[in-house]
């Protein structure tokens, strides 16, 4: 297969991450995790801008569109989900509540949330993760509705990436310290998930790390995980497990993932620039001509 790969012009970042299309407005929404920014990628003007939210210290981690609520995100900052208001030019913006507050206990002083994204019926899934992940497995899995909240497991190293498959019912969920992608049973009236099973593990090499990162499906049902470290995408067949296709990155901290364009047929990439990384390190990437399409994002419902 040839597939394109391109840069996403003047969309670098120390750390992007948790990329949403809103095919609404053909805006792409990203968060530059250590540089404290919030993006929109405007693709008919092709342009991006960049919003930092006042007197917050703590980075953000995703920003989701509210059904309904033009200019208003739920955006994840340490262990609380906020609602924020955005035109979406303007370069700062303020917090308009907390919406959930969780891990305040001091075992969790070391845990922040990490990736998070809506379900079918709009309910935002979201995980933690213990900045020391590599020794303390505190995080723990939410999902968050109009009836509060509630954990869904617990004893996670470093809860990322999550995907749903509506007409299969299956709920597609990373724990990078486990270097799996697990498949699990998911009822999409409450939301509930059982039965997991591992659909794929990364192989370790002695002395480097590969982490499955972030995560997206297509219209066809097929995965698409993020490795960090690992300078690829890979393309899954949840039915069989087996790989179906390598896309490489010209950098290693691949991050996340997500399709959007007027088809929903761009794959959209996120990547990393720590640990003083080459360009184009940090850079979010475009690939075109895979010869497949995403499907619609999932706004938060927020009652």
């Amino acid at each position: 297969m040839s597939y394109q790969i391109k840069q996403v012009p003047d969309c670098c970042n120390v750390l992007g991450e948790g990329p949403h299309w809103d095919i609404e407005t053909q805006n792409l929404y990203l968060v530059d995790v250590f540089g404290k920014k919030l993006l929109r990628f405007d693709y008919a003007q092709q342009k991006v801008y960049r919003c930092e939210i006042e007197n917050e210290s703590a980075p953000p981690t995703f920003i989701i569109p509210i059904e309904g609520a033009p200019d208003k995100f739920v955006v994840a900052l340490k262990n609380r989900v906020v609602v924020i208001s955005w035109d979406g030019t303007s370069k700062t913006c303020k917090v308009d509540k907390d919406i959930l507050v969780v891990e305040q206990e001091d075992k969790y002083k070391n845990n922040n949330l990490n990736d998070g994204k809506c379900d079918p019926k709009g309910r935002l899934f979201t995980g933690s993760m213990n900045s020391d992940f590599l020794n303390f497995r505190t995080g723990n899995l939410y999902r968050l509705d109009g009836n509060g909240h509630k954990l869904l497991m617990p004893n996670i190293g470093l809860s990322n990436g999550l995907v749903w498959n509506e007409v299969t019912k299956k709920f597609y969920y990373v724990d990078s310290m486990d270097f799996t992608v697990r498949e699990f049973d998911y009822d999409i009236e409450t939301g509930d998930i059982k039965n997991p099973k591992i659909i794929y593990e990364q192989p370790q090499k002695e002395g480097s790390i590969c982490l499955p990162d972030g995560v997206t499906i297509d219209s066809e049902g097929f995965l698409y995980v993020a490795f960090f470290k690992g300078s690829n995408v890979l393309k899954i067949d949840p039915k069989n497990c087996k790989v179906l296709l390598e896309i490489k990155l010209p950098c290693q901290q691949v991050t996340s993932l997500a399709f959007g364009g007027p088809n929903l047929d761009i794959l959209y990439i996120t990547t990393g620039a720590l640990e003083n990384q080459p360009a184009p390190a940090g850079q979010t990437f475009k690939v075109t001509g895979l010869g497949a399409k995403g499907l619609p994002m999932k706004k938060f419902k927020l009652k």
